[in-house]
C-alpha cells in the first residue's frame, strides 16, 4: 500500500515522502496515530506542498542556529561542582548540567544535542561539540571548577556540670 507521511517516522521517511508500506503496517499504526495517510492524487499534493514547507522551516532553521553558532563558537563557561578529597567530584558533569548552564547564559540547547566527547570526573577544562542542526556544530570549552567551601567554625561546645538531684524513686504498690 503506498501511503504519504505526515510525520517523520524512524526507519521509515520523513514528512511527505511516499512510501510503500505493508497493508497491516498502515492500517494498524500509521493511519491509527495519524502518522501517514493513503495515497492519492489530492493527498499527493498536499503532501507535496508540506514537503515544501517543511524545508523552509528547516532552512529558517538552519539560518537562526548558524548565527547561535557563531556567538557560541570558541566561548568558554565555568560550571561549579562539589569535590571531595584531592578534588574528586561527586559524579560527573552530564549533558544535563551542560544545558542548564547554557540556559543560564541566555542559549536554549536540548541536553540530547550536547555531546560530550568523555566523561568529565575531574577538575579542568574540556572540549564539548553542540549539534544544533546537521552541518552546524560549534565547539564550546567548559571549564570545571570546584565549589568554594567556606570553612565553618565549629561551636565549641561548653560542658556543663548539671547537679545530680537524688530523687527517690515512688515505690509501686504491690498487686496482691
Amino acid at each position: 500500500m503506498k501511503v504519504v507521511l505526515q510525520k517523520d517516522v524512524s526507519n521509515l521517511g520523513d514528512a511527505g515522502e511516499i512510501k510503500e508500506v505493508a497493508n497491516g503496517y498502515a492500517r494498524n499504526y500509521l493511519f491509527p496515530n495519524k502518522l501517514a495517510l493513503r495515497a492519492n492524487d489530492g493527498n499527493a499534493k498536499v503532501a507535496a506542498h508540506q514537503k515544501k514547507l517543511i524545508e523552509l522551516k528547516k532552512e529558517k532553521r538552519k539560518k537562526a542556529m548558524k548565527d547561535v553558532s557563531a556567538e557560541l563558537q570558541g566561548k568558554s563557561f565555568e560550571i561549579t561542582v562539589k569535590t571531595g578529597k584531592n578534588d574528586r567530584l561527586f559524579g560527573s558533569v552530564t549533558s544535563m548540567d551542560i544545558s542548564n548552564l547554557l540556559k543560564q547564559n541566555g542559549y536554549e540547547i536540548e541536553k540530547r544535542k550536547i555531546d560530550i566527547p568523555e566523561v568529565i570526573k575531574s577538575l579542568g577544562t574540556f572540549k564539548v561539540r553542540l549539534k544544533l542542526v546537521e552541518g552546524v556544530q560549534p565547539i564550546i570549552d567548559i571549564k570545571v571548577i570546584k565549589e568554594k567551601q567556606e570553612e565553618e567554625a565549629t561551636p565549641v561546645v561548653e560542658e556543663t556540670v548539671q547537679e545530680a538531684t537524688t530523687e527517690t524513686p515512688q515505690e509501686e504498690p504491690e498487686a496482691n
